[in-house]
């Protein structure tokens, strides 16, 4: 169980990162796409995320008007029925998000550290360069990225001529749950899991 005090390190924690991100997105604005509607993340995934963040996501929710947090519950209930009835040899149950609404999230203020991240081009744990699934949609790092070899090309980005080179950031959930400030901190993320799977 979390204190308070876990809670409070979480938000300080937040706060460096957001301002880190920040500045990570302004680096890559040239292959960034992300504007305020867009919402291509939040319709399609697994959202996996920690223990410590499903709390803070909790707290969120009661910020929440009553019949705002019945639909969410309600979209919930819905889709771990439809899980239920997934098979899982068919490859992971990806469904939206059940705090879009409107095209917006319903609760971007406690939102998970993938949502904060989404966007960049990160390193996966093995070392290797992805990019955001929104590249399929000609969106984020599209016009950089070789569909053939599925890496940034850098023929490609010589050919746009802009400065800034294509860069991967260390923002897979790993690191982001796992490095020097979350153990300065003190922070333990906990299990890691979809969110759904977080639901009772």
């Amino acid at each position: 169980m979390y204190t308070i005090e876990d809670l409070r390190n979480y938000e300080r924690y937040l706060e460096t990162m957001d301002a880190q991100l920040k500045e990570f997105f302004n680096e890559q604005a040239p292959y960034i796409c992300c504007k305020q509607g867009c919402s291509h993340c939040c319709k399609s995934g697994e959202y996996p995320i920690s223990q410590l963040e499903f709390m803070y996501l909790n707290i969120g929710m009661t910020t929440l008007p009553i019949s705002e947090l019945e639909d969410i519950n309600s979209k919930i209930k819905q889709m771990k029925a439809e899980k239920l009835e997934h098979n899982s040899e068919n490859g992971p149950f990806y469904h939206e998000c059940p705090f879009l609404k409107d095209g917006k999230c319903s609760l971007y203020d406690f939102r998970s550290l993938i949502c904060r991240a989404h966007g960049l081009a990160y390193f996966s744990k093995s070392g290797k360069v992805l990019v955001p699934a929104c590249v399929d949609k000609g969106l984020n790092y599209s016009q950089v990225y070789d569909f053939d070899t599925m890496q940034i090309s850098k023929e490609k980005y010589e050919k746009l001529g802009v400065v800034q080179e294509p860069l991967a950031h260390n923002v897979g959930l790993y690191f982001l749950t796992s490095n020097s400030l979350t153990e300065e901190l003190g922070l333990d993320f906990g299990e890691i899991k979809p969110m759904l799977d977080w639901f009772n």
